[in-house]
């Protein structure tokens, strides 16, 4: 009886332990004891402007009152260019090299490294009006990055590698395009791998605290790299359910029962 008793207990620790919480697979918990869930909407707080990097695909409109003017400027075709068409974006676009410049013509090399897109605007129409047009030739110039390119590895649906012709994208829909985090993925640890000049950091958001949105680093930038991480659940194997955990122990003691009766018959 008392054997009995142990192995009831012993199981019911067995399931405890490797089955997956519930509060860790819920997205956005309210984890203090505030009602209100609402998160003030400090956008420019969380996010700075984005600086250009190294090996990033700019695409860069010139525009004039006699556009004839600008055709040098402008890639022919361009109204073409949209989410189906990336090769166009990569062959037409500014590439950002090794050194941080990109290469205009009628202007040459212009550094871009470490500018914002407004910088950048500024600093191409400065030099358009130093050598190629006047003040009345009403220049308008637009820079964006050609998609903004992510890639997800680990307990995601898709791992790979993903471009979004978005300005801004958070977390949450960076994932949601790869592919939903299985049960069996760590969101409360979610590591970001992201670019700087200096070199690589890792941030890591817990994706099931509501407190993630007021996060500097909820919101992606370009070549940033997403992982998730597996919890210790699928390591061990034992299932993501208490159901799961069951079946797979009830397997393994049949297993074990049938190979000892096999040898007390030997």
């Amino acid at each position: 009886m008392r054997s009995i008793k142990l192995l009831i207990i012993v199981l019911a620790c067995i399931i405890v332990s490797s089955c997956i919480p519930h509060k860790d697979t819920v997205y956005l918990q309210n984890k203090e004891s505030a009602i209100n869930d609402t998160i003030p909407n400090n956008l420019y707080e969380v996010q700075k402007p984005y600086r250009v990097q190294v090996n990033d695909i700019l695409t860069i409109r010139i525009k004039v009152l006699d556009q004839e003017n600008a055709t040098i400027f402008n890639p022919v075709g361009d109204s073409n260019l949209n989410a189906s068409s990336q090769e166009r974006a990569y062959f037409d676009g500014f590439t950002v090299n090794l050194h941080g410049n990109i290469r205009i013509p009628a202007i040459g090399d212009l550094n871009v490294l470490g500018y914002t897109y407004e910088e950048i605007e500024e600093s191409i129409k400065k030099k358009l009006l130093e050598d190629q047009f006047k003040e009345t030739a009403n220049i308008f110039i637009t820079v964006k990055l050609a998609g903004l390119r992510y890639t997800a590895n680990g307990e995601v649906g898709s791992p790979g590698t993903m471009v979004l012709f978005q300005d801004r994208v958070n977390i949450f829909e960076a994932i949601a395009n790869v592919g939903e985090i299985p049960v069996t993925g760590n969101k409360k640890a979610v590591k970001i791998i992201r670019q700087y000049p200096q070199g690589q950091e890792i941030h890591t958001l817990d994706l099931t605290d509501v407190r993630v949105m007021k996060s500097p680093y909820y919101y992606i930038q370009p070549n940033d790299i997403i992982y998730v991480e597996p919890l210790k659940q699928k390591s061990i194997g034992t299932g993501k359910t208490a159901v799961e955990t069951l079946g797979t122990i009830a397997t393994v003691l049949t297993l074990v029962t049938t190979t000892a009766l096999l040898f007390t018959r030997l």
